[in-house]
């Protein structure tokens, strides 16, 4: 394929610019941005050289013709431009949660699957180098066979955020949606992606948060935060959804005989004190990554050595994109991959709608289902 492929950009805040540079770098043209506030497109869309800034999503698919979208809003907004794209025939990349629910996610995931168009879903942290570095050794036997799992990690938000999206379960919010999805892709991409069963405890223990008008980055929501949280005038808007949570999974491994056992343990609104980490255990060693998405130092554990720190392979670090950013590496990452697939070319399984999809799933398993054993008339 000779021609540079244009991309049309669904969200204007982090997300949309981020998935712009990215899919830029990957050698894509930008020929367009889409979003809700005309003044706020048409500067962002400036700012970034884009040619075409609109607020009506279909005019512009028709107007631009693009071969790939990037959906980069709130997962409670992704069902109808996506749906909208697919029926055009384009190939999409959508940040996480892929939609708001189970029956959404299928659904669009069945319409792709139909229409034939590529996607990729940017449940994307598992491209972090010391992920990749992880995965070459668990495969290469340095743990022999994986036997659990634990994914630890405390963000300790600020309660007092400008209530929007994210304290929204109809919207995409939750920490779920929005923690749950990397982590599982991390784990997954390691060991295996059969997960054979799932159970969680999820806690919303936020309540409420100030509504407050002008947010449109989320990234830039904590400048926000309303100074005088007891003016009476303040109004507050009530949660619906996980700020924590506890989930038990079991996944079935290739590189094992038995099933693996994996804990995912999140505290949206709670301090760490130790570091936040993964570590994968096996019958002969252990791996432990370092921060809440494992990105940080790399330590293998054996018998005989004990924990040592490894360093990464020159070939895993060559391939990190130059761009600063955990979160816009792992974009830039996944949208090259994305390019280069449509374009013909080999490239490694990355994470699509059938992930995405089977993820909304497993949330909305995690949520409805009460698996506790009531004990209180024991003595």
């Amino acid at each position: 394929m000779s021609r540079r492929l244009k991309v049309l950009i669904s969200g204007t805040g982090f997300a949309g610019q981020g998935h712009a540079e990215a899919f830029r770098a990957a050698g894509a043209e930008i020929v367009g941005m889409v979003g809700r506030t005309p003044e706020v497109v048409a500067e962002v869309a400036a700012r970034l050289g884009i040619p075409h800034a609109g607020t009506d999503w279909q005019a512009a698919l028709d107007l631009l013709q693009p071969d790939i979208v990037a959906i980069a809003t709130p997962g409670g907004a992704h069902f109808t431009p996506i749906a909208q794209a697919i029926a055009a025939g384009c190939h999409i990349f959508c940040d996480k949660p892929m939609t708001e629910s189970a029956e959404t996610a299928v659904d669009l995931y069945q319409r792709a699957k139909a229409r034939g168009v590529k996607t990729a879903y940017a449940a994307s942290f598992r491209y972090t180098p010391s992920v990749l570095h992880a995965k070459r050794l668990v495969a290469e036997g340095a743990i022999g066979a994986p036997t659990e799992i634990e994914c630890m990690s405390h963000f300790n938000l600020e309660r007092d955020i400008p209530f929007g999206w994210s304290h929204r379960k109809e919207d995409g919010g939750g920490r779920l949606n929005n923690n749950f999805t990397h982590t599982l892709s991390i784990v997954t991409s390691v060991v295996g992606d059969k997960v054979l069963g799932i159970f969680g405890d999820l806690r919303d223990d936020l309540g409420r948060a100030p509504i407050v008008k002008g947010v449109h980055n989320f990234a830039t929501r904590r400048d926000f935060i309303p100074k005088d949280l007891t003016d009476p005038a303040l109004e507050w808007g009530e949660s619906n959804v996980e700020w924590s949570y506890t989930v038990l999974a079991r996944l079935q491994s290739p590189l094992a005989e038995q099933p693996v056992s994996v804990l995912f343990k999140h505290g949206g609104l709670v301090p760490r004190f130790h570091d936040d980490h993964i570590v994968f255990y096996g019958t002969k060693g252990a791996i432990h990554l370092k921060g809440h998405y494992g990105s940080g130092q790399l330590s293998l554990y054996s018998k005989d050595k004990g924990w040592q720190d490894i360093p990464l392979p020159r070939d895993i670090a060559a391939a990190v994109p130059k761009v600063t950013g955990e979160t816009e590496q792992c974009w830039h990452y996944l949208a090259r991959e994305l390019v280069k697939d449509i374009q013909g070319e080999t490239v490694d399984p990355y994470p699509t709608f059938r992930e995405g999809s089977q993820y909304q799933q497993l949330i909305d398993i995690i949520r409805k289902t009460h698996t506790w054993t009531d004990t209180s008339d024991l003595f």
